[in-house]
């Protein structure tokens, strides 16, 4: 893409060309202007696929107490799954510069803020480091990729699926939500299985639970067998999930949509 032309809305520094010079002992040198990061970041953002409906979502956004019905236990998930959040955007860099291979994945029940931290994440990552990241809502992908399938299609499904197998950081949205047929698992492996071997991180937010070990218990978390992630997605990937992503579990949590926005509505009501 062209640096923009000087004039009305250029950047002050370099007046729209890009390049700013810094003083030395001779002519001066040419380094690149901080404008020239700004726009990069705003045109991943843009391309990025993040909803409209999260648009704004940050991490000094995500609330974590001070409404009506969260418990000290709510709360204390809360503040550690957005301290998670920040610690692995801060810390998503390893040495020489490379993203860290490992993860998150968001666990709780809908309305609980897992989107919410997942989009936070990407937008910030974008932002900081010019990550090309992709979020994904794994059943309009499902439905993306099968509209491919009518003949008059204007996309391939490697067209569809190429920039999400292939994204820096990928958000993968609501994990298990999808029947498991033998179609939708195969596409499932092939990204997650894909993004395992080459080692590129990837947030997930399920309202399924993973089985997690318990301090003191003999055997994992087994909770309620309807509840459970790999009564949703195939074992092998259960397994990867394990290595690739590290569990934040906002299963303490009451729905946010229904305990605080239904009350506030029916108040301006």
């Amino acid at each position: 893409m062209l640096d923009p032309e000087p004039g009305d809305g250029a950047c002050p520094a370099c007046e729209g060309r890009g390049w700013v010079i810094v003083a030395d002992a001779g002519a001066g040198t040419a380094r690149p202007c901080d404008c020239r990061r700004r726009r990069r970041g705003s045109r991943l953002l843009t391309g990025a696929g993040i909803p409209e409906r999260y648009a704004d979502c940050t991490l000094e956004s995500f609330r974590t107490g001070g409404f009506e019905g969260a418990s000290d236990l709510a709360v204390s998930r809360l503040l550690e799954a957005r301290g998670r959040a920040k610690r692995f955007v801060d810390d998503f860099l390893a040495e020489g510069g490379k993203p860290r291979p490992t993860g998150l994945l968001f666990i709780g029940p809908p309305g609980t803020g897992k989107t919410h931290l997942a989009v936070a994440v990407l937008a910030e990552l974008i932002r900081r480091y010019g990550v090309r990241g992709r979020f994904v809502d794994f059943t309009s992908l499902i439905h993306q990729i099968q509209a491919t399938f009518d003949p008059g299609s204007a996309e391939s499904k490697a067209q569809v699926l190429d920039p999400v197998i292939g994204a820096e950081l990928l958000v993968l949205d609501e994990l298990g939500a999808q029947k498991p047929t033998p179609w939708v698992q195969d596409v499932l492996y092939l990204i997650i299985n894909t993004r395992y071997t080459e080692r590129r991180p990837t947030v997930f937010t399920t309202n399924y639970r993973l089985r997690l070990p318990q301090a003191g218990a003999a055997t994992p978390d087994a909770g309620d067998d309807y509840t459970l992630l790999d009564r949703r997605i195939s074992p092998q990937l259960v397994s990867r999930l394990y290595e690739m992503a590290v569990a934040v579990r906002l299963d303490a949590v009451e729905d946010y949509r229904r305990t605080v926005k239904t009350r506030e509505r029916h108040l301006v009501g």
